[in-house]
């Protein structure tokens, strides 16, 4: 009892100092550290999302990608979840970050960032670099600390003419032994939908389109000619599906896909003819983690801007 009426005197920031103290981190790996901010919110059962680094890193200019990074974390704020960026700074993988590791990431000439999937993960750690994480990446990472929500554009996946490069993303391996929650606006539109979704199934990860129509979105569109194998009507039903995974520990991901709004929506025939046209303009020895960045900025110059400003909004 005496222990109870002395704590009971405590302050409340003296208990907050007491309970910083003695409380253990919510992983033990040494080379992950959680944001105090972050870490409060797993310990207390609140919203947390998970949001990888590449668009930081490898995305966009800076400073525009600082800018969106920070605009994303606000958003997620704002529909009231703690957002938990996730990136490696000096060989340390943070989850959470501050405007300052933000813009010291998105500062590309001086951080020297490695595009970072599973298998970068323990080179970049053991050299002291720096690194975005990937789809891939961050889904690893978010599914040791206890984060079962992740938010971003697009997925990677099979990547056209896949039949002669073998070119798969990592991204749809990761999803299929972790269980994580995606949501995105389907798959990158420069990549072979169809082949894709057949490889999700294989991998057994769920899909489904967010919304009232089966038309599976292809990022920049609303539509990408494939069906998606499930409807999911709402943001209640979403996490019924995602509770019910968890207590079958499934251990296998889902996929929740968000057609872009019709405002900001690009035309999916117009994006398939600028992608050919960019595929066209490629090296064909260009290969690995090179090929999806010169897409991307190939399709960003042939749309006059349009389809960076259209996955930014």
């Amino acid at each position: 009892m005496s222990c109870y009426r002395t704590l009971n005197k405590i302050s409340k920031n003296h208990f907050l100092i007491l309970r910083r103290f003695l409380r253990t981190n919510v992983i033990s790996n040494p080379h992950i550290k959680v944001s105090e901010e972050v870490q409060d919110a797993i310990e207390c059962k609140k919203p947390v999302v998970a949001l990888e680094s590449t668009i930081i890193t490898h995305g966009m200019p800076y400073p525009k990608n600082v800018v969106c990074a920070v605009q994303v974390e606000g958003v997620v704020r704002k529909q009231g979840a703690i957002p938990a960026t996730i990136a490696i700074i000096r060989g340390k993988i943070h989850v959470g970050l501050s405007e300052t590791d933000i813009n010291m990431l998105g500062d590309t000439s001086s951080s020297k960032p490695i595009k970072t999937s599973r298998r970068d993960l323990a080179y970049v750690i053991s050299n002291e670099m720096s690194g975005g994480t990937t789809v891939c990446g961050t889904i690893l990472v978010a599914d040791q600390v206890g984060i079962p929500v992740f938010a971003t554009g697009g997925i990677g996946g099979v990547h056209r003419g896949a039949d002669k490069t073998f070119d798969v993303s990592a991204d749809l391996i990761e999803l299929g032994k972790s269980g994580i929650a995606v949501i995105s606006s389907g798959v990158k539109s420069i990549l072979d939908i169809p082949k894709t979704l057949e490889y999700l199934e294989t991998q057994g990860v769920f899909v489904g389109t967010f919304g009232d129509s089966n038309e599976f979105p292809a990022f920049y569109s609303r539509k990408s000619g494939s069906k998606s194998p499930y409807i999911v009507q709402s943001a209640k039903k979403a996490a019924q599906i995602i509770k019910s995974s968890m207590d079958m520990d499934l251990k296998s991901g889902m996929l929740f896909a968000v057609p872009i709004p019709e405002k900001y929506a690009l035309s999916y025939e117009t994006m398939n003819e600028v992608i050919e046209q960019a595929l066209k303009s490629m090296d064909p020895h260009m290969e690995g983690k090179q090929v999806t960045p010169y897409l991307l900025s190939q399709v960003a110059k042939l749309t006059s801007g349009k389809s960076l400003e259209s996955s930014i909004l």
